[in-house]
């Protein structure tokens, strides 16, 4: 199928429809966008192995905010945890695309038409109007596990925002970042509900023996990754005492 579809070069995201006068996620003028098809043909989705069962997904040269995807290759099939911003058809086919949030739907839509891969996001953020135009066929509303994927809803930056882990690997997406000293908490969104949600990602992963985190933008070390996190936590709690 072939769609009237824009991307914004300045954020990456994908427009379904009529062209708008702006991008409805950041904002850039109309000029700043291109076509589908002209971003395919300037944009190569390009793999980067982060260990023998997880690949990174990039595209090159960066298009826009450039968010990170993540093929995994489980037992029942290949899967993504979110989607490229370019649709590239020649890519590997997977058998579904796991969303984080609706922040980074890409081109799903194109690769759910190419594939027919199923499209998961939690409820709470496919009622969102930026997600609305995109189909998704598995609108889920809490933590499962599939293909061997752990799925843990947790909110906070946005309603339905959902974290993965798969073997030794954390998906995190944006909700916090950037890995090290300096790493905060996403700036978008609700914040008091952001910090709150937070302490049930650090429950969750108190207890694990993992060894790579896999966010938007970065990978890291997931032993250091969890303790810049719990003193993110902490510095965070101690702010929130003084106001």
């Amino acid at each position: 199928m072939y769609y009237k579809q824009w991307v914004c070069k300045v954020c990456g995201y994908n427009m379904i429809g009529e062209m708008p006068d702006v991008c409805p996620f950041c904002g850039a003028r109309h000029d700043r966008f291109v076509t589908w098809d002209e971003a395919e043909q300037t944009y190569r989705v390009t793999p980067h192995r982060v260990n023998d069962d997880v690949t990174q997904l990039l595209s090159v040269p960066r298009l826009g905010f450039e968010h990170a995807a993540y093929r995994i290759e489980t037992d029942e099939g290949a899967v993504w945890i979110d989607c490229p911003s370019a649709f590239n058809r020649d890519l590997e086919p997977v058998k579904a695309i796991y969303f984080t949030h609706k922040d980074f739907m890409g081109a799903s839509n194109q690769y759910r038409d190419l594939w027919g891969a199923k499209v998961y996001l939690h409820i709470f953020d496919a009622e969102h109007p930026l997600a609305k135009p995109f189909p998704v066929d598995r609108p889920f509303d809490g933590d499962f596990t599939e293909h061997g994927i752990e799925a843990f809803h947790i909110g906070g930056h946005t309603p339905g925002f959902t974290m993965y882990i798969y073997g030794k690997v954390l998906f995190i997406c944006d909700y916090a970042f950037p890995p090290g000293s300096r790493m905060r908490l996403n700036p978008f969104g609700p914040q008091d509900e952001t910090r709150d949600r937070a302490a049930r990602i650090l429950e969750i992963i108190s207890e694990r023996s993992l060894q790579t985190v896999c966010g938007y933008n970065f990978i890291a070390e997931f032993d250091s990754w969890r303790e810049d996190f719990k003193q993110l936590l902490d510095r965070v709690k101690q702010t929130s005492k003084l106001h």
